[in-house]
């Protein structure tokens, strides 16, 4: 049983994954107390959401910086980097609540953010065959859904216990002690799995020592169908940025002031949303592995669910609280499903091409486009036109996403051929 556990790189999965959750609590932890922040420090919702709109266009461009480096570095240390320097973020961010320095900082943070994911996937996809990497994403994403439930049930509690300032404090103290276990833990569980890859590979005899440098040379060009596809997919990921983080940062905003809820209430709401994400990860990921083998058809299909929830949220917007909830967990759930097709399974297809960081970092940087245009945006139309509009765009959002993905199907099919 130890063996087997070993060879599916059990101990480096569990460190990515407690990664990605620490990564969560410290970037999304200034969303979730955006209510109380407006309300306690008296800032417009316009100027409080300045910071997160700042922070998703920094996380957006550092992708590509991170997913460019992260091929040519040492990953592990980069994943160091951005963790202890969000840590400092989220200890100078309560203790300095001028907007422009909360600005500041979190524009940083988003930075630092965008130093852990595309690394990460460098090192699972290097030390993890195909398929046990498969599963390792969805289980790691699972970091990020249990981050945010994390934070949407601190958050009330420290509003209050000691006000929102003290959910900052305990965030950085969780990232700066998981900092130490990740920088002593990770050099052995890279080792392990990579070796136990390498038995599986080449036999119990002797095997190759394990490298980073995965299949391929990061100088490589790509070909032509890889750049159409990239080409389409691109803007489809944009449109689930729109989705999974407008919703996941305002769905408290527009649950106060649809069914008149106070602010540590209405952040409570928001625990149904990652809760149910993981469901639809688990059913997306049986999705692609059993029944529908090409990527794109299958994040159509997802998409085409979330466009459906979304359309019925616009429809049914006042009929109750828990019904709006459901529905807003209905279509964020899909694009995490969404997300862990487009952003974090098909990045390991261009391996051989030595970039795999490169790539993930690309198409991540999609997502925070849209995020950081839901940030602002729907602040926007939710000041001017009232939230009834925006649950008509977010349906128009997901309409588009799901046509996207759906041309990509055939060009996803002839760029796997090439690459096979």
């Amino acid at each position: 049983m130890k063996e087997e556990k070993e060879s599916r790189g059990g101990m480096l999965i569990a460190l990515c994954t407690i990664c990605y959750f620490i990564s969560y609590l410290t970037r999304i932890n200034y969303g979730a107390v955006l209510l109380e922040v407006e309300r306690a420090e008296g800032i417009s919702k316009v100027a409080a959401s300045m910071a997160v709109t700042g922070s998703f266009i920094t996380y957006g461009a550092g992708q590509l910086i991170s997913g460019w480096l992260g091929d040519r570095l040492k990953p592990e240390k980069m994943i160091l980097a951005g963790l202890l320097t969000t840590a400092g973020m989220n200890l100078l961010v309560p203790i300095f609540t001028e907007p422009g320095m909360i600005l500041a900082f979190w524009c940083i943070n988003g930075f630092a953010q965008a130093m852990i994911w595309p690394p990460m996937v460098r090192i699972m996809s290097a030390c993890l065959d195909g398929d046990t990497y498969k599963k390792a994403v969805v289980r790691v994403t699972w970091g990020s859904s249990a981050g945010t439930i994390a934070v949407y049930l601190l958050a009330p509690a420290c509003i209050r216990w000691k006000g929102w300032k003290s959910l900052f404090f305990l965030c950085a103290a969780g990232a700066i002690c998981f900092a130490v276990v990740w920088i002593k833990g990770v050099p052995a569980a890279m080792k392990r799995a990579g070796e136990a890859r390498n038995r599986a590979r080449y036999g119990t005899g002797s095997t190759p020592r394990p490298t980073m440098a995965g299949t391929g040379r990061p100088g490589r060009l790509l070909s032509k169908s890889a750049v159409l596809v990239l080409v389409l997919v691109m803007p489809a990921i944009v449109m689930q940025g729109v989705l999974r983080d407008g919703i996941t940062t305002w769905m408290p905003s527009y649950v106060a002031a649809t069914f008149s809820l106070d602010s540590s209430s209405a952040i409570l709401s928001g625990v149904v949303l990652p809760i149910f994400s993981i469901v639809c990860l688990e059913i997306t990921s049986v999705l692609n592995r059993k029944l529908i083998r090409n990527e794109l058809l299958c994040a159509g299909v997802v998409f085409l669910t979330g466009f459906c929830g979304s359309l019925l949220l616009a429809f049914l917007s006042s009929v109750h609280v828990l019904v709006s909830v459901g529905l807003a967990a209905l279509v964020t759930g899909c694009m995490y499903g969404v997300n862990v097709i487009l952003v974090s399974m098909l990045p390991a297809f261009f391996q051989k091409k030595g970039k795999v960081s490169t790539i993930s970092g690309l198409l991540n940087s999609c997502t925070y486009v849209g995020s950081a245009l839901s940030s602002y945006g729907i602040a926007w139309v939710a000041q001017e036109k009232g939230w009834q509009s925006v649950l008509w765009l977010w349906a128009l959002v997901a309409f588009v996403g799901t046509l996207l993905s759906l041309l990509c199907t055939r060009r996803w099919n002839v760029f796997k051929t090439d690459v096979s």
